[in-house]
């Protein structure tokens, strides 16, 4: 591990990596700060823009966006009440309160601080965990590969809390979306409707693309055209000094909330969207003051913001040991890392070591740059970015996803695919269905599927060839938290009844 973190830290220090990086968290700052454009989706719609560049380079370039356009996500929570990407969603409840009273600059200074503190908190658990991790990951082997894929799959009664019966239906619409083609083993032809071009299934990236960016677009062009206004801040001398001590006084805030960040990156589906609400209501339990969030005080963005820069190096460590993504945007580096012949797992750790080591590395300079990028171009895109009207925002989205999705394999099939699912997508949106049960679907099909026959073919030299999946400790480590997991939002519930009752007999 030291000889490849020393040379990952040879590659890193040239001057064309740190421009690359500064290049990269410039655009995924400007895009997270777009409202409606989510770190997926900055994600994906950069990704062609890669392909000429070398396998570390291209994910160098990609990491420091995804880690950007998260941050990048607060400048409108803050300033226009209206989250740039769904990791922000918490950040209105205190930011846009300061920006209201005429504190934006200073709520967006919070937020760049916590940011940085856990997108650090963040990397260092990927560095320090993902290599044990994948020791562990080469013990598995097809029917731990079917039970992983059965685990992430329950992850959706978390995900889908609200409906869980839709969140499984989500979920299996990606399942059946994601056996189009030939089969992967057994080279059956499913489902292609007698067209040719999809006997190689749907492409990840084209699929993604269709189900976050174009409901998206479809969305804001049902705004009308409207315009997202700015509340403008007022200056202060030293602010960014005290604003600094602030920060670093809360302390336990900041572990916490980048400690639990980093846990549900972790989690397969679940990403910043849920962590900067399970940390948000964690900071509101253990203040002394808890009527005073929503009403524009430090520790709610605190919570917010570390928590779901967190995530960026959480969800990074089962994609990169067990290649499940732990957030939407990993999902499409899952994508660009098969394109670039680099197939996640423990081979990552042996045969491309000093690329996995050079890109978690990399994550770490990226997150320290960005805090003077965030400074410098705090200043301008709050004034100009989120005034853009939706009338120019909207049509440029759509270009750019017809640009990405032909760009990845040079076929208009994929772009026809992509806008059909799309449409499909802002259907499914609008009678209540979330993107991500449907795309944890879609990326755990393929490993169930090939899990689950390859150990039904493994069984055959067993007297019972359903006993294989029951054979492996950590088989029944994964059932148990496939149980697990699928019966916590019932437990949950219960809790929050217990707690409201209690709470009801204190007030009385």
């Amino acid at each position: 591990m030291i000889e490849a973190l020393s040379g990952a830290l040879h590659h890193i220090f040239t001057v064309k990596i740190f421009l690359m990086i500064i290049a990269g968290l410039f655009g995924g700052l400007l895009t997270g700060a777009l409202p409606g454009l989510t770190a997926t989706m900055a994600v994906a719609l950069l990704v062609p823009f890669t392909f000429t560049m070398e396998p570390t380079e291209g994910l160098i370039v990609l990491g420091a966006i995804y880690m950007s356009s998260i941050y990048g996500g607060s400048f409108s929570a803050i300033l226009v009440n209206t989250p740039g990407t769904p990791s922000s969603i918490g950040t209105t409840f205190d930011g846009y309160p300061m920006a209201k009273r005429g504190e934006g600059d200073r709520a967006v200074l919070i937020a760049t601080f916590a940011s940085v503190y856990g997108g650090i908190i963040g990397v260092l658990f990927l560095l320090f965990l993902a290599p044990p991790l994948a020791k562990v990951a080469l013990k598995f082997g097809p029917p731990e590969y079917f039970w992983m894929a059965v685990f992430g799959i329950t992850i959706i009664s978390s995900l889908a809390s609200k409906n869980i019966i839709k969140g499984f239906i989500g979920g299996a619409i990606g399942l059946l979306i994601s056996t189009i083609g030939i089969a992967p083993i057994g080279g059956d032809v499913r489902f292609t409707a007698g067209f040719s071009q999809l006997q190689g299934g749907i492409e990840l990236i084209v699929a993604l693309i269709g189900f976050f960016c174009i409901p998206e677009a479809l969305t804001m062009i049902g705004q009308r055209g409207k315009k997202f206004h700015l509340t403008e801040a007022k200056r202060k001398k030293g602010i960014f000094l005290q604003t600094f001590k602030d920060v670093m006084k809360k302390q336990g805030n900041l572990l916490r909330s980048s400690i639990l960040g980093t846990i549900v990156g972790i989690l397969p589906g679940a990403g910043g969207s849920i962590a900067n609400l399970v940390a948000y209501n964690e900071a509101v339990r253990v203040s002394k003051e808890p009527e005073k969030f929503g009403t524009g005080i430090i520790d709610g963005i605190i919570a917010t913001e570390s928590s779901n820069n967190a995530v960026v190096g959480g969800g990074m460590i089962p994609l990169v040991t067990l290649g499940i993504p732990g957030a939407p945007p990993d999902a499409v580096l899952y994508g660009v890392l098969l394109l670039q012949g680099l197939r996640p797992g423990p081979e990552l750790f042996t045969t491309h070591s000093h690329v996995i080591y050079t890109f978690i590395i990399s994550l770490f300079f990226a997150t320290i740059f960005m805090l003077p990028v965030g400074v410098i171009a705090g200043k301008v895109l709050h004034k100009t970015v989120v005034r853009l009207p939706v009338r120019f925002l909207a049509p440029l989205i759509i270009f750019l996803t017809i640009i990405g999705s032909y760009s990845i394999r040079n076929n208009i099939t994929d772009v026809y695919i992509m806008l059909t699912l799309g449409v499909l997508g802002y259907i499914l949106k609008r009678l209540g269905f979330h993107p991500g049960p449907i795309t944890l679907g879609l990326i755990l099909g393929p490993i169930g599927e090939a899990g689950f026959v390859q150990a039904l073919l493994i069984g055959e030299m067993l007297p019972n060839k359903w006993m294989i999946f029951f054979k492996s400790p950590i088989s029944w480590i994964l059932i148990i938290l496939s149980l697990l997991s699928l019966s916590w939002p019932l437990f949950a519930k219960k809790l929050a009844k217990e707690w409201k009752v209690k709470g009801d007999e204190v007030e009385g």
